[in-house]
């Protein structure tokens, strides 16, 4: 695991190069406090920062071929390297280490691009070679780890795992994208591919790049395909349950201690109790409402793992949340970040690779707005008897359903029989017919200044998403769209962002493209139905868990946001940030704050707008005001 950073073009020397290179990977050295190398020439300048995982004395890079015309750079975790190692050296090719990132190399020199089909891991690497003197890139199917590139003034092409490092690059100049203000108000988080910086975009999940001589290519090589298989029932619960438990196994490859996160949810504990790690963390909260503590550790005893359990208070969290943004890049506004953060911390203290339970809501349908939105039996009956009709009446139905003054059942009603392009909003709110997102696409305008509004949407910008997986129901059709939003630049964000800051390499074996085949075969009717969500994926857990764990709902990571700021001490702090001067630029601090007072007045549960607007304001003084300081943090 490590970062990597690079750039091709420009004006600059070789002595230049080197000085900005090494700049910049001082930047990232959370990401690899074990060791850096680099390569320099005359059209590129690559480097690395290294956490030492698998082969400690030999695996430090970039790593060469056998006639060192070739070299590689590589940030993840290859699960099946040992597999195609045993292939290539069959084929001839001479292996100098015991890592996973010569096998990259040997396998691009033996079946060139065609090499991301064959990798299971997470993954963002980069090879150079040194003959044609072109760039070949990738990122994994899911976008576990992190790839950012942008193109400078002077024709420069520049990448790396955290944006951060551009600030390093003489001749890179920040600038807030005014466009992601909106979208980071509607989600929480920016779900645009340009970033909050100008000109700075994602690199996409399951692409790989060309680069030489100024000429940049991105193809598709891989994407999420759903194909219901004709099994029973309780083959599918076998067949889910023996890629799960294969897929943790082939996670816990490495050369250092590895442990994992244990809250009191179905997907931590299924992981957990596949993997049997010595070690096990948790978090919770000094209020009580919020700790997931008691749960965890009743599990862990049971399993006989050691358990270890950190608290997290308001003065904590407030403490730290101006490193949380920095670490992130991108402001988040997913209050998960908070206790990530002092979980990542603390775990790292006894391990150095940890497994999270990441990815199953969303293969296997765990969240209620995919059409769960009522527990009463009658009317999910009712609903399930009225999904039967033709498409034509189904849609004729939801429209007059949503017309319709509220009523129990109405949202689930709606939900199941409504086209998914025309209401689903992914997971920024549990869904509600009236107000789709934590700042509604029209709200949003209100709270902004003129140059910050557009027509954005965020069924606008799925569209396209809907657009590949047209043939697939419903249900398939939103897990797509959580996977290619929320997961990819939410989820995954945070928890390699917060969990590298502390030079924690996270895992999530859900998020694994055999796991992901298996829940893509799975008939929805197996996953959600009148028994629950993701209700075979839950019997597969029960193989391994008590039957009270394997039935637990979705909580997430919840967090006494309300609490806080509804405390006069945490309701000043906010109020002090969304008073200053700077603040006009982007809002009307008059909505602002008669926001935050109606909260606090308990008129208004305005909670998570607050959140949102505090995150940004909170990310925006780091970046645009006071960056320097961060950036000698490493």
């Amino acid at each position: 695991m490590c970062g990597i950073v690079g750039f091709a073009g420009g004006l600059f020397d070789l002595p230049k190069k080197k000085e900005v290179l090494n700049q910049q990977m001082d930047v990232i050295k959370h990401r690899g406090p074990s060791g850096d190398g680099d390569f320099i020439d005359d059209k590129v300048a690559l480097g690395f920062r290294r956490l030492s995982i698998i082969d400690l004395a030999k695996g430090d890079q970039p790593i060469y071929n056998e006639d060192h015309t070739k070299l590689v750079f590589f940030n993840g975790e290859i699960y099946n390297y040992r597999e195609m190692r045993t292939e290539l050296i069959a084929l001839g090719h001479d292996f100098k280490t015991d890592s996973d990132t010569e096998t990259i190399l040997h396998a691009y020199e033996e079946w060139g691009k065609e090499v991301v089909t064959k990798l299971r891991g997470m993954f963002v690497f980069v090879i150079y070679d040194l003959q044609t003197k072109q760039l070949f890139g990738a990122r994994d199917f899911f976008g576990i780890k992190p790839l950012y590139y942008t193109t400078l003034a002077d024709g420069t092409f520049m990448f790396s795992s955290e944006i951060k490092t551009f600030m390093r690059h003489p001749e890179f100049k920040p600038e807030l994208n005014k466009t992601a203000l909106k979208s980071f108000m509607m989600n929480q988080y920016n779900d645009l591919q340009e970033t909050f910086f100008k000109g700075v975009f994602r690199f996409p999940a399951g692409h790989y790049f060309t680069y030489q001589d100024g000429q940049l290519d991105i193809e598709k090589y891989c994407d999420m395909s759903f194909n219901p298989s004709n099994l029973s029932f309780e083959e599918e619960v076998a067949k889910i349950d023996a890629a799960v438990e294969e897929s943790v196994k082939a996670h816990n490859v490495a050369d250092v201690p590895v442990g994992a996160f244990l809250s009191e949810g179905v997907d931590s504990s299924y992981v957990t109790s596949i993997l049997q790690p010595q070690e096990v963390f948790s978090v919770g909260f000094d209020d009580q409402t919020y700790n997931e503590v008691t749960a965890a550790r009743a599990l862990a005893d049971e399993l006989g793992l050691n358990f270890n359990e950190t608290k997290v208070n308001a003065d904590d969290a407030f403490a730290e949340f101006d490193k949380i943004q920095y670490y992130l890049d991108e402001p988040d506004g997913n209050p998960s970040c908070v206790p990530l953060w002092f979980l990542s911390r603390f775990a790292r203290e006894k391990v150095t690779v940890a497994l999270s339970g990441e990815g199953a809501d969303e293969l296997f349908a765990g969240y209620v707005n995919y059409g769960m939105h009522s527990h009463n039996s009658t009317i999910k009956a009712f609903t399930s008897g009225l999904k039967k009709l033709p498409k034509g009446a189904r849609a004729s139905l939801a429209k007059a359903v949503k017309k319709m003054p509220a009523f129990p059942g109405r949202v689930h009603l709606y939900t199941n029989l409504a086209n998914p392009r025309e209401f689903y909003t992914g997971q920024s709110v549990i869904f509600d017919i009236e107000n789709p997102s934590i700042f509604g696409a029209d709200e949003a305008n209100t709270f902004l200044k003129p140059a910050y509004q557009n027509d954005g949407t965020i069924q606008a910008n799925y569209q396209a998403d809907f657009d590949n997986v047209a043939d697939a129901d419903p249900v398939s059709q939103m897990q797509y769209i959580d996977l290619h939003h929320f997961m990819l630049n939410d989820i995954l964000q945070k928890a390699d962002k917060i969990s590298m800051a502390h030079s924690l390499e996270l895992r999530v074996p859900f998020l694994d493209p055999k796991v992901a085949k298996a829940a893509g075969e799975v008939p929805t009717k197996y996953l959600i139905n009148s028994h629950d969500t993701k209700y075979a994926y839950r019997q597969a857990s029960a193989k391994h868990l008590p039957t009270a764990w394997a039935n637990r709902p979705k909580l997430g990571f919840p967090v006494p946001i309300k609490q806080w700021l509804e405390d006069d001490k945490y309701y000043e702090k906010v109020k002090a940030l969304f008073s200053e001067d700077f603040v006009a630029e982007f809002f009307d601090q008059d909505k602002l704050l008669a926001l935050l007072d109606a909260n606090k007045e308990q008129r208004i549960n305005g909670r998570r707008k607050i959140w949102t607007i505090f995150t940004f304001l909170t990310w925006y003084k780091v970046y645009f005001q006071n960056v320097e300081d961060y950036l000698a943090l490493g």
